[in-house]
């Protein structure tokens, strides 16, 4: 599914809705160039989950947690744009960070990808004349639930 998003407010409202049926053990993976809006996209959704204030970009961190009460679940998001080998997600603890929560993957093809995941959400993000459009493709978990 092809989603226009003429500007800030249609990227929060899908950030949002993605929220809204977020659960532990899915993957939002959001593809895209630099600037493509991939932070911009996950800073809706976990704010669509409660969180207040600044969210960091885990570009540096590669992970950044974030746990109840201040989201509704847990969450990881991972920024996997320096990693240069698909196994150096197993060797930050990736699999030991996902445990009970839900993950938001920038740059998801850097860590092996997860588009194989019946729970995976990908989110490509591309750069149109007037804002972004957004390719929405969700794994079987996903039927009955996507966000628009």
């Amino acid at each position: 599914m092809r989603i226009s998003l003429p500007d800030l407010a249609a990227m929060d409202a899908l950030g949002r809705a993605v929220a809204k049926v977020l659960r532990p053990g899915d993957v939002v993976a959001l593809t895209g160039g630099l600037g493509a809006g991939k932070t911009t996209l996950a800073r809706a959704i976990i704010a669509g989950l409660g969180h207040k204030g600044e969210v960091p970009s885990p570009s540096f961190a590669i992970i950044e947690p974030y746990e109840p009460p201040a989201l509704r679940i847990p969450l990881v998001h991972a920024d996997f744009y320096r990693l240069s080998h698909p196994e150096e997600a197993a060797e930050i603890g990736l699999d030991d960070y996902r445990q009970g929560a839900a993950l938001i993957a920038e740059w998801p093809d850097h860590a092996g990808g997860f588009a194989h995941e019946a729970a995976c959400l990908s989110i490509a993000l591309e750069v149109a004349e007037q804002g972004r459009i957004a390719i929405v493709e969700g794994g079987p978990d996903w039927l009955g639930r996507m966000p628009v």
